[in-house]
């Protein structure tokens, strides 16, 4: 439905996406009551996410997690003015969990449901009351950077987004991942890679820069993975020595921050034309690596556009975000039927994002 502005009291949040169990409970002006998030352990010894896996953990430890935060909130269920899950885009045996535990919810105590866009989650973050005075004003320019995502977008309100660019191939985080491993780092590996690059020469090997230089806002790093994979190759087999493996990943690192710089200024020259001042947000769990942050408000700096990222807690996957966008949501009116059915795509810029 969508009535206009509607009142809205506090919101819980569940988020299931990928291998996050989290659940959060935020007053109607944003002020997060509770907040949990589970980081599920058992996926490490595969190298990467077990669908299977995740869902049977979310399964497991979605209620108590749940039960958690109201008792935290010092609410029962009557008190919420409605229920927000991650319904897209994500490995479908999560979301429908997530999903489903939510409905649940909503049914039984006869709440509205919202069924939250994962990357529109992730995008109303840097409207979050207190990471922003009174929370960024639309529009605002989007770079989401994240293990499965990578891409420009302009945000023009709930709802509301034009898809400037994005990854031709591998998103960032998904790179970092893989080079990390090549390095024999394990996973999850984007923060151990920007560990050891911590001690690394990130200018001893000049691995290329994709799309440098080129217009448009779209990014590639399949290239730049592959450069990094023979580099590693032409070592003598074993381990590689520390101080070559710091090396690499600094370098490698650069190269990224180098790229994500550049395709962002195209970003924001096209851009520059929306009213007000130019506003840059970076979100998604790549966002946390201080040299890529770094990279991007000096790029923004030099485009005079102000710079935001959330604190790195909100930058990878959780519950706070998507009760938030439940409550921008429900604010507008909005909500959902209870047999909206959860996808594991669901593009921003898709015709429904707009629903009613």
């Amino acid at each position: 439905m969508q009535d206009g502005q509607s009142s809205c009291g506090p919101v819980l949040g569940i988020e299931s996406s990928c291998d996050e169990t989290a659940a959060a409970v935020l007053a109607a002006d944003g002020a997060i009551l509770a907040e949990a998030v589970l980081n599920q352990s058992d996926h490490a010894a595969f190298g990467g996410v077990v669908p299977e896996i995740a869902a049977r953990a979310h399964l497991a430890h979605l209620p108590r997690l749940v039960e958690g935060v109201m008792r935290h909130a010092g609410l029962g269920f009557a008190d919420l003015a409605g229920v927000a899950a991650s319904s897209g885009p994500g490995l479908i045996g999560g979301l429908i969990v997530g999903s489903g535990f939510a409905k649940g919810v909503a049914l039984a105590q006869r709440l509205r449901f919202v069924a939250v866009n994962h990357l529109e989650a992730h995008a109303l973050t840097a409207r979050l009351p207190g990471l922003v005075e009174g929370g960024a004003p639309f529009p605002y320019l989007l770079l989401l950077v994240s293990g499965g995502h990578c891409q420009c977008v302009a945000v023009d309100g709930v709802g509301r987004y034009r898809r400037l660019g994005g990854t031709i191939d591998d998103a960032v985080g998904e790179a970092f991942d893989k080079v990390a491993k090549l390095l024999g780092l394990g996973w999850p590996g984007g923060p151990a890679l920007e560990r050891l690059a911590a001690g690394g020469d990130a200018g001893r090997f000049a691995f290329p820069r994709p799309l440098l230089g080129r217009p448009g806002c779209d990014f590639s790093f399949s290239g730049l993975k592959t450069a990094v994979a023979q580099m590693v190759a032409g070592y003598p087999a074993g381990p590689l020595r520390t101080q070559d493996a710091a090396d690499i990943a600094a370098s490698f690192q650069r190269a990224v921050a180098d790229v994500l710089a550049d395709r962002a200024g195209n970003a924001m020259a096209a851009f520059a034309a929306a009213p007000g001042p130019g506003r840059l947000v970076v979100a998604g769990g790549v966002a946390a690596n201080a040299t890529l942050r770094a990279a991007l408000q000096a790029a923004a700096a030099a485009r005079g556009f102000s710079f935001v990222a959330p604190p790195l807690r909100l930058c990878t996957d959780n519950a706070v975000m998507v009760a938030w966008t439940g409550i921008e949501r429900l604010r507008l009116g909005l909500s959902d039927r209870l047999d909206h059915a959860p996808r594991p795509r669901w593009p921003l810029d898709a015709p429904d994002m707009q629903r009613a």
